[in-house]
C-alpha cells in the first residue's frame, strides 16, 4: 500500500472522469495492470470502501490515473464519494498487479476489444507504446452506448491506431458500425492465426459471453486474454 494525493480531474464525457493522483513515491507497473483504491467515506453501502480500477495511465508518468464511469442516479456510495473528491485529498492504493499486459513478442498479432469503460487498459498500453515509439500489429474494436461516450481519440491517433467503433444506441448522424459486440465482428477484424491473441476488456458478463463464443468458433483458450469489470452494466 502507498499514499496518493488527488491532484486534478478531467471530464472525458458527461459521465466519465479521469482522476489524476500524485503518488508519494515512484510506482513501478506494466501498462494494462490494475490497482485497488481505498476511499473511506460515511455510510458506505454493501460494496464497501475499496474498489479495483485499471490504471489508465502509462508507466513512468508523473501521475497515476483511473478513468471511470458514474451513473449519478444509481451509483454506489463509493462512486458518489469518488466523484465528490477535492484536490489535495490523500488516499491509499495497492501495488499494481495483473497479467492483462502485452506479450513479450512484438510481432504477435493483437486484437483489442473494449466494451465501454473497458477501454482503460488499452489507453494505458497505447500511451506506453507511443511513448517508447514501439509499433505492434494491433486492431482495436471499441463499443460504446452512444457517440458521446467515445473517449481517448487523441491517444488512438498518437499510437497510429484507427479503431473500429461500434455504437449500440447511435444517433441518425452516426456513420460507423451499429449494434453490439459479437464473436463474428471480432473475427471479422483480423482473420486470426494460431499466434493471434484477442484481449477482451469490459463488463463482466460481456467479456465472459464473448470468450465463450470465441472458443466455440475455434479460438484456443490461450488465445483469449480477459479483463472483467464486475458490477458494470453492458456498455
Amino acid at each position: 500500500m502507498f499514499s496518493v494525493t488527488l491532484d486534478h480531474v478531467k471530464d472525458e464525457a458527461d459521465n466519465i472522469r479521469t482522476f489524476f493522483f500524485r503518488p508519494e513515491r515512484l510506482v513501478q507497473y506494466t501498462a494494462g495492470q490494475y490497482t485497488e483504491l481505498h476511499l473511506p467515506h460515511t455510510h458506505p453501502d454493501e460494496r464497501g470502501q475499496k474498489r479495483w480500477f485499471t490504471l489508465s495511465s502509462p508507466p513512468d508518468e508523473e501521475f497515476l490515473t483511473i478513468t471511470t464511469k458514474h451513473a449519478a442516479d444509481k451509483g454506489s456510495s463509493f462512486k458518489q464519494a469518488l466523484f465528490k473528491l477535492q484536490p489535495g485529498t490523500e488516499l491509499k492504493m495497492a501495488e499494481p498487479m495483473g497479467d492483462f499486459v502485452l506479450p513479450k513478442l512484438i510481432q504477435t498479432p493483437l486484437v483489442f476489444v473494449a466494451g465501454g469503460i473497458g477501454i482503460t487498459p488499452f489507453h494505458s498500453i497505447l500511451e506506453w507504446l507511443a511513448a517508447v515509439k514501439e509499433t505492434r500489429p494491433i486492431r482495436l474494436l471499441y463499443a460504446v452506448r452512444n457517440e458521446d461516450e467515445i473517449i481517448f481519440q487523441d491517444t488512438f491517433d498518437k499510437a497510429g491506431i484507427k479503431p473500429t467503433i461500434v455504437v449500440s444506441e447511435a444517433s441518425a448522424a452516426w456513420g460507423g458500425e451499429r449494434g453490439h459486440l459479437s464473436a463474428e465482428l471480432i473475427l471479422g477484424l483480423e482473420q486470426p492465426d494460431e499466434d493471434t491473441l484477442v484481449y477482451l476488456s469490459g463488463p463482466e458478463t460481456m467479456v465472459q459471453n464473448l470468450a465463450k463464443d470465441l472458443h466455440k468458433k475455434g479460438l484456443e483458450k490461450r488465445q483469449v486474454v480477459s479483463d472483467e469489470f464486475p458490477n458494470y452494466p453492458d456498455y
